[in-house]
Protein backbone atom coordinates (compact mmCIF):
# COMPACT_ATOMS: atom_id res chain seq x y z
CA UNK A 1 0.00 0.00 0.00
CA UNK A 2 3.11 2.60 1.16
CA UNK A 3 4.80 1.79 -1.99
CA UNK A 4 1.47 2.33 -3.94
CA UNK A 5 1.47 5.57 -2.93
CA UNK A 6 4.90 6.55 -3.53
CA UNK A 7 4.34 5.25 -6.91
CA UNK A 8 1.42 8.07 -7.27
CA UNK A 9 3.21 10.36 -5.58
CA UNK A 10 5.96 10.30 -7.97
CA UNK A 11 3.52 10.49 -10.76
CA UNK A 12 1.94 13.39 -9.75
CA UNK A 13 4.95 15.30 -9.27
CA UNK A 14 6.60 14.08 -12.93
CA UNK A 15 2.95 15.76 -13.97
CA UNK A 16 3.06 18.90 -12.11
CA UNK A 17 6.90 19.23 -13.48
CA UNK A 18 5.90 18.91 -16.95
CA UNK A 19 3.32 21.55 -16.23
CA UNK A 20 5.78 23.81 -14.80
CA UNK A 21 8.56 23.34 -17.66
CA UNK A 22 6.77 25.16 -20.20
CA UNK A 23 6.62 28.38 -17.67
CA UNK A 24 10.54 27.50 -17.01
CA UNK A 25 11.33 27.11 -20.77
CA UNK A 26 9.51 30.51 -21.92
CA UNK A 27 11.78 32.49 -18.88
CA UNK A 28 14.82 30.31 -19.59
CA UNK A 29 14.53 31.31 -23.71
CA UNK A 30 13.55 34.94 -22.70
CA UNK A 31 16.36 35.11 -20.53
CA UNK A 32 19.22 34.04 -23.15
CA UNK A 33 17.74 36.29 -25.62
CA UNK A 34 18.10 39.31 -23.38
CA UNK A 35 21.49 37.96 -22.40
CA UNK A 36 22.68 38.12 -26.01
CA UNK A 37 21.51 41.38 -26.92
CA UNK A 38 21.68 43.56 -23.47
CA UNK A 39 24.54 45.61 -23.78
CA UNK A 40 24.06 46.62 -26.77
CA UNK A 41 20.21 47.80 -25.93
CA UNK A 42 21.36 49.35 -22.85
CA UNK A 43 24.61 51.01 -23.80
CA UNK A 44 24.87 51.59 -27.47
CA UNK A 45 21.43 51.83 -29.04
CA UNK A 46 19.12 54.79 -29.77
CA UNK A 47 15.89 53.57 -28.86
CA UNK A 48 14.60 56.32 -30.92
CA UNK A 49 16.11 55.69 -33.99
CA UNK A 50 15.47 52.11 -33.46
CA UNK A 51 11.32 52.55 -33.36
CA UNK A 52 11.51 55.28 -35.54
CA UNK A 53 14.16 55.11 -38.99
CA UNK A 54 13.72 52.68 -41.91
CA UNK A 55 17.22 52.69 -41.78
CA UNK A 56 18.50 49.58 -40.83
CA UNK A 57 22.13 49.00 -41.88
CA UNK A 58 24.40 47.52 -39.56
CA UNK A 59 26.85 46.79 -41.75
CA UNK A 60 27.98 50.49 -42.96
CA UNK A 61 30.72 52.14 -42.29
CA UNK A 62 28.22 53.89 -39.86
CA UNK A 63 25.94 51.06 -38.38
CA UNK A 64 22.07 52.67 -38.02
CA UNK A 65 19.68 50.50 -36.75
CA UNK A 66 16.22 51.69 -37.56
CA UNK A 67 13.57 49.00 -37.16
CA UNK A 68 10.37 50.41 -38.36
CA UNK A 69 10.31 49.69 -42.10
CA UNK A 70 10.39 45.76 -40.41
CA UNK A 71 8.18 46.18 -37.78
CA UNK A 72 5.71 47.83 -40.57
CA UNK A 73 6.68 44.97 -42.96
CA UNK A 74 5.55 42.35 -40.41
CA UNK A 75 2.14 43.85 -39.62
CA UNK A 76 1.43 44.03 -43.50
CA UNK A 77 2.19 40.68 -44.33
CA UNK A 78 0.19 39.91 -41.06
CA UNK A 79 -2.48 41.43 -41.77
CA UNK A 80 -2.52 40.26 -45.12
CA UNK A 81 -2.75 37.06 -44.37
CA UNK A 82 -5.61 37.29 -41.50
CA UNK A 83 -7.69 38.82 -44.28
CA UNK A 84 -7.41 35.34 -46.22
CA UNK A 85 -7.08 32.89 -43.21
CA UNK A 86 -10.27 34.11 -40.47
CA UNK A 87 -13.26 34.27 -43.64
CA UNK A 88 -11.64 30.80 -45.61
CA UNK A 89 -10.56 29.16 -41.86
CA UNK A 90 -13.59 30.19 -40.05
CA UNK A 91 -15.84 29.54 -43.31
CA UNK A 92 -14.39 26.44 -43.43
CA UNK A 93 -14.98 25.47 -39.96
CA UNK A 94 -18.33 26.36 -39.76
CA UNK A 95 -18.64 23.92 -42.93
CA UNK A 96 -16.93 20.98 -41.03
CA UNK A 97 -18.81 21.55 -37.86
CA UNK A 98 -22.45 22.21 -39.28
CA UNK A 99 -22.94 21.14 -42.82
CA UNK A 100 -20.30 18.78 -43.92
CA UNK A 101 -21.39 15.04 -44.74
CA UNK A 102 -19.90 12.50 -42.04
CA UNK A 103 -17.54 10.68 -44.87
CA UNK A 104 -16.39 14.37 -46.53
CA UNK A 105 -16.00 15.91 -43.26
CA UNK A 106 -13.17 12.98 -42.39
CA UNK A 107 -11.27 13.85 -45.73
CA UNK A 108 -11.07 17.18 -45.21
CA UNK A 109 -9.83 16.64 -41.88
CA UNK A 110 -7.25 14.83 -43.18
CA UNK A 111 -6.60 17.36 -46.08
CA UNK A 112 -6.16 20.04 -43.25
CA UNK A 113 -3.88 17.75 -41.06
CA UNK A 114 -1.64 17.55 -44.25
CA UNK A 115 -1.75 21.54 -44.87
CA UNK A 116 -0.65 21.19 -41.20
CA UNK A 117 2.15 18.92 -41.80
CA UNK A 118 3.61 20.55 -44.90
CA UNK A 119 6.79 22.05 -43.25
CA UNK A 120 7.25 26.08 -43.78
CA UNK A 121 10.28 25.95 -46.57
CA UNK A 122 8.12 23.90 -48.64
CA UNK A 123 5.19 26.78 -48.83
CA UNK A 124 8.29 29.24 -49.54
CA UNK A 125 9.06 27.03 -52.52
CA UNK A 126 5.47 26.99 -53.50
CA UNK A 127 5.22 31.04 -52.80
CA UNK A 128 8.38 31.98 -54.92
CA UNK A 129 7.65 29.51 -57.77
CA UNK A 130 4.58 29.25 -58.30
CA UNK A 131 1.99 31.86 -56.63
CA UNK A 132 4.67 34.58 -58.00
CA UNK A 133 4.23 33.71 -61.47
CA UNK A 134 0.37 33.70 -60.81
CA UNK A 135 0.79 36.94 -59.22
CA UNK A 136 2.53 38.01 -62.44
CA UNK A 137 0.12 37.70 -64.68
CA UNK A 138 -2.30 39.26 -63.05
CA UNK A 139 -1.04 41.95 -62.15
CA UNK A 140 1.45 42.64 -64.81
CA UNK A 141 4.25 43.56 -61.74
CA UNK A 142 7.78 42.41 -63.14
CA UNK A 143 8.40 40.50 -59.60
CA UNK A 144 5.98 38.43 -58.11
CA UNK A 145 7.12 38.03 -54.42
CA UNK A 146 5.88 40.94 -52.30
CA UNK A 147 3.62 41.68 -49.08
CA UNK A 148 0.28 39.71 -51.39
CA UNK A 149 2.60 37.27 -52.12
CA UNK A 150 3.59 36.31 -48.31
CA UNK A 151 0.17 37.23 -47.07
CA UNK A 152 -1.65 34.30 -49.22
CA UNK A 153 1.18 31.83 -48.23
CA UNK A 154 0.96 32.52 -44.54
CA UNK A 155 -2.57 32.50 -44.86
CA UNK A 156 -2.95 29.00 -46.15
CA UNK A 157 -0.48 28.17 -43.30
CA UNK A 158 -2.37 29.55 -40.68
CA UNK A 159 -6.13 28.20 -42.09
CA UNK A 160 -5.24 24.89 -40.49
CA UNK A 161 -5.03 26.24 -36.86
CA UNK A 162 -7.87 28.27 -37.10
CA UNK A 163 -10.30 25.49 -38.73
CA UNK A 164 -8.73 23.07 -36.24
CA UNK A 165 -9.47 25.09 -33.16
CA UNK A 166 -12.88 26.80 -34.24
CA UNK A 167 -14.03 23.90 -34.89
CA UNK A 168 -13.83 22.45 -31.88
CA UNK A 169 -15.24 25.89 -30.24
CA UNK A 170 -18.22 25.01 -32.27
CA UNK A 171 -18.86 21.86 -31.46
CA UNK A 172 -18.78 22.52 -27.64
CA UNK A 173 -21.62 24.27 -28.21
CA UNK A 174 -24.25 22.29 -26.32
CA UNK A 175 -26.98 20.63 -28.77
CA UNK A 176 -29.40 22.67 -26.33
CA UNK A 177 -28.79 25.67 -28.53
CA UNK A 178 -29.17 24.46 -32.05
CA UNK A 179 -32.53 22.30 -31.21
CA UNK A 180 -33.67 25.76 -29.20
CA UNK A 181 -33.21 27.60 -32.32
CA UNK A 182 -34.23 24.97 -35.17
CA UNK A 183 -38.00 24.63 -32.72
CA UNK A 184 -38.23 28.54 -33.18
CA UNK A 185 -37.53 28.11 -36.96
CA UNK A 186 -33.95 29.25 -37.50
CA UNK A 187 -32.51 28.51 -41.01
CA UNK A 188 -29.23 27.29 -41.12
CA UNK A 189 -27.46 30.31 -41.20
CA UNK A 190 -29.54 31.97 -38.55
CA UNK A 191 -28.47 29.32 -36.34
CA UNK A 192 -24.72 29.99 -37.55
CA UNK A 193 -24.73 33.50 -37.05
CA UNK A 194 -27.49 34.08 -34.56
CA UNK A 195 -26.76 31.11 -32.37
CA UNK A 196 -23.44 29.53 -33.04
CA UNK A 197 -20.96 32.68 -33.58
CA UNK A 198 -22.16 34.38 -30.27
CA UNK A 199 -21.90 31.26 -28.29
CA UNK A 200 -18.90 30.29 -29.32
CA UNK A 201 -17.04 33.82 -29.72
CA UNK A 202 -14.31 33.01 -26.94
CA UNK A 203 -13.01 30.07 -29.44
CA UNK A 204 -13.16 31.72 -32.19
CA UNK A 205 -11.30 34.53 -31.19
CA UNK A 206 -8.87 31.93 -29.56
CA UNK A 207 -8.52 30.52 -33.11
CA UNK A 208 -8.01 34.26 -34.79
CA UNK A 209 -5.59 35.17 -32.30
CA UNK A 210 -3.62 32.13 -32.45
CA UNK A 211 -3.78 32.01 -36.49
CA UNK A 212 -1.89 35.81 -35.88
CA UNK A 213 1.09 34.21 -33.54
CA UNK A 214 1.50 31.51 -36.38
CA UNK A 215 1.70 34.69 -39.49
CA UNK A 216 4.02 36.81 -37.07
CA UNK A 217 6.18 34.14 -35.88
CA UNK A 218 6.94 32.06 -39.69
CA UNK A 219 10.18 33.11 -40.94
CA UNK A 220 11.52 31.28 -43.78
CA UNK A 221 8.19 31.08 -46.18
CA UNK A 222 8.15 34.85 -45.61
CA UNK A 223 11.72 35.23 -46.56
CA UNK A 224 11.51 33.31 -49.39
CA UNK A 225 7.93 34.97 -50.76
CA UNK A 226 8.10 38.59 -49.76
CA UNK A 227 11.27 40.31 -51.78
CA UNK A 228 13.29 40.91 -48.42
CA UNK A 229 13.97 43.91 -49.19
CA UNK A 230 12.71 47.66 -47.72
CA UNK A 231 10.79 50.12 -50.31
CA UNK A 232 9.98 53.76 -48.88
CA UNK A 233 7.19 55.46 -50.62
CA UNK A 234 6.71 58.39 -49.46
CA UNK A 235 9.18 61.24 -48.03
CA UNK A 236 11.99 58.27 -47.44
CA UNK A 237 11.14 58.48 -43.69
CA UNK A 238 7.86 56.58 -43.36
CA UNK A 239 7.44 53.80 -45.29
CA UNK A 240 3.96 52.94 -46.78
CA UNK A 241 3.55 48.82 -48.40
CA UNK A 242 1.26 48.63 -51.34
CA UNK A 243 -0.06 45.06 -51.71
CA UNK A 244 2.34 44.52 -54.54
CA UNK A 245 5.70 45.72 -53.04
CA UNK A 246 8.69 43.83 -51.40
CA UNK A 247 8.47 44.30 -47.38
CA UNK A 248 11.16 42.61 -45.07
CA UNK A 249 9.76 41.52 -41.53
CA UNK A 250 11.18 41.31 -38.34
CA UNK A 251 11.77 37.32 -38.39
CA UNK A 252 13.20 36.94 -42.14
CA UNK A 253 16.06 39.43 -41.04
CA UNK A 254 17.11 37.50 -38.00
CA UNK A 255 17.22 34.64 -40.45
CA UNK A 256 19.29 36.19 -43.45
CA UNK A 257 21.69 38.10 -40.89
CA UNK A 258 22.47 36.18 -37.43
CA UNK A 259 24.55 33.78 -39.53
CA UNK A 260 26.60 35.89 -41.30
CA UNK A 261 27.41 38.98 -38.53
CA UNK A 262 30.54 38.24 -35.78
CA UNK A 263 29.56 36.91 -32.50
CA UNK A 264 29.28 39.26 -29.62
CA UNK A 265 29.32 42.37 -32.51
CA UNK A 266 26.48 45.22 -32.24
CA UNK A 267 25.18 43.58 -35.37
CA UNK A 268 24.77 40.39 -33.74
CA UNK A 269 23.33 41.77 -30.63
CA UNK A 270 20.96 43.68 -32.15
CA UNK A 271 19.48 41.10 -34.07
CA UNK A 272 19.05 39.56 -30.56
CA UNK A 273 17.40 42.59 -29.65
CA UNK A 274 14.63 41.68 -32.70
CA UNK A 275 14.01 38.97 -30.78
CA UNK A 276 12.75 40.57 -27.62
CA UNK A 277 10.65 42.61 -29.77
CA UNK A 278 8.56 39.83 -31.12
CA UNK A 279 8.73 38.09 -27.51
CA UNK A 280 7.24 41.47 -26.43
CA UNK A 281 4.90 41.65 -29.82
CA UNK A 282 3.61 37.79 -28.87
CA UNK A 283 3.16 38.53 -25.12
CA UNK A 284 0.87 41.62 -26.09
CA UNK A 285 -1.17 39.24 -28.86
CA UNK A 286 -1.36 36.84 -25.67
CA UNK A 287 -2.61 39.12 -23.20
CA UNK A 288 -4.79 40.58 -25.64
CA UNK A 289 -6.40 37.63 -26.05
CA UNK A 290 -6.72 36.47 -22.83
CA UNK A 291 -8.26 39.84 -21.77
CA UNK A 292 -11.26 39.73 -24.52
CA UNK A 293 -11.25 36.06 -23.78
CA UNK A 294 -12.05 37.00 -20.06
CA UNK A 295 -14.14 39.87 -20.62
CA UNK A 296 -16.58 37.41 -23.49
CA UNK A 297 -16.70 34.73 -20.60
CA UNK A 298 -17.68 37.45 -17.41
CA UNK A 299 -20.74 38.49 -20.36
Amino acid sequence: MESRRVGERAIELGIRLCGVSAIIFVFAIFAFVLREGFDFLVHRLDLKEFFTSIAWRPTAPKPTYGALALIQGTLAVTLTAMAFAVPFGLGTAVFVSEFCPRRTKEFLKIIIELLAAIPSIVWGFVGMTLFSQVLKAITGQSVGVNVLNGGIVLGLMSVPIIVSIGEDALKAVPDSFREAAEALGATRWQLVYKVLFPAAKSGLLAAVLLGIGRAVGETMAVLLCTGHSIRAVFDGTIPYFHPLSPARTLTATIAAELGECAHGSDHYQSLFVIGLLLFALTFVINLTADLIVRGIRKE
